[in-house]
């Protein structure tokens, strides 16, 4: 049966699967499920999925697609402050996909998996006429009942941001051809970020126990926190001026400022926004001085719905790209 028009990606979730979800599938209202596990923790299970034309170009090099594909949803384990463990793989490729284009995919795989410490345990593999279809499901491990939840904010919290927004956004900006006349730096840095998300494995995890709320950048600034105010039934207010901007980003958008969209609501940042409360100050700032990551308030949750921007004399700013949405 077919949604009704108009039926967006949520609420599609919430009407035809949320019924079917299990008692730790959190009600499909976070990027997570939690099953128990052994020794007092528990499993930490996301998924992913990335399409050829739509979450990559086909001209992207192929080892680094294999590493997008496993980082995404590294992403995910991150924002909950867990430890990868394993994954699964389910790959839908075209028929004259042949070996030279299998060995640079796992080639990526083997990095990665060296990297983040875990090993594929198994999947499926299909083929289809197009486009090429790969999905990952990974596993963490988290101390029962410490994994950080969409759901635990607190009116009065503060809300930060770990590493810089928007890189991504520009980036794919750029390979579609609609950013030009910049340096071989800028372009190199935006196309990096775009193409090889950086997930914050330790941030999270020096972050359990102080966070009260989080989940990482994929759909965008506003759109994520606006899921995090839906499930913490709280509203959010961010100052765009504090928002964390990496050089290249400042230089692009001060050139054309109308680009400051691609912070607000650009996707596929893969940083850690969460929040915590004032008196917690000095341990998000000792987790990231220990964990390397760059972190930054930008905000405050209060009583209320929804996520507002306000510019340099407080003010709303019109949220134009409010985030990435499937339907």
């Amino acid at each position: 049966m077919a949604a009704p028009p108009g039926l967006g990606e949520f609420e599609r979730i919430a009407r035809f699967f949320a019924p079917l979800a299990a008692p730790g599938a959190l009600g499909l209202t976070d990027d997570v499920a939690l099953i128990d596990g052994p020794d007092g923790q528990q499993y930490v299970l996301t998924t992913d999925a990335i399409v050829e034309g739509l979450d990559y170009f086909p001209d992207d090099p192929v080892s680094q697609v294999a590493q997008k594909l496993l980082r995404v949803n590294l992403s995910d384990l991150a924002a909950k402050g867990a430890t990868p463990f394993g994954y699964l793989l389910v790959t839908a490729l075209p028929a004259d996909r042949g070996d030279a284009w299998l060995a640079e995919f796992t080639k990526g795989l083997a990095a990665d998996q060296k990297e983040f410490g875990m090993a594929l345990l198994g999947g499926d593999s299909s083929s289809t006429p197009g486009p090429t279809t790969l999905t990952v499901m990974a596993l963490g491990l988290v101390k029962k009942g410490k994994a950080l939840l969409r759901s635990g904010a607190k009116a009065g919290d503060l809300i930060f941001v770990s590493g810089t927004l928007g890189d991504s956004a520009l980036g794919l900006a750029l390979l579609k051809g609609e950013l030009n006349n910049l340096d071989v730096s800028a372009r190199d840095f935006f196309v990096d970020r775009y193409r090889l998300p950086q997930p914050r494995l330790m941030l999270g995890q020096k972050l359990v126990g102080i966070a009260h709320a989080a989940l990482d950048v994929s759909d965008g600034l506003v759109a994520d926190l606006g899921h995090l105010c839906d499930a913490s039934k709280l509203g959010a207010t961010i100052d765009y001026p504090r928002l964390p901007l990496s050089p290249a980003a400042n230089n692009v958008i001060n050139a054309n400022p109308i680009l400051n969209q691609a912070v607000i609501g650009g996707g596929d940042d893969y940083e850690i926004v969460f929040t915590a409360p004032p008196d917690a100050v000095q341990a998000v700032a000792e987790a990231s001085r220990e964990a390397g990551v760059k972190v930054t308030e930008i905000g405050r949750m209060a009583a209320g719905k929804g996520v507002r921007v306000l510019d340099a004399q407080g003010a709303a700013m019109s949220v134009e790209i409010a985030g990435y949405r499937h339907f």
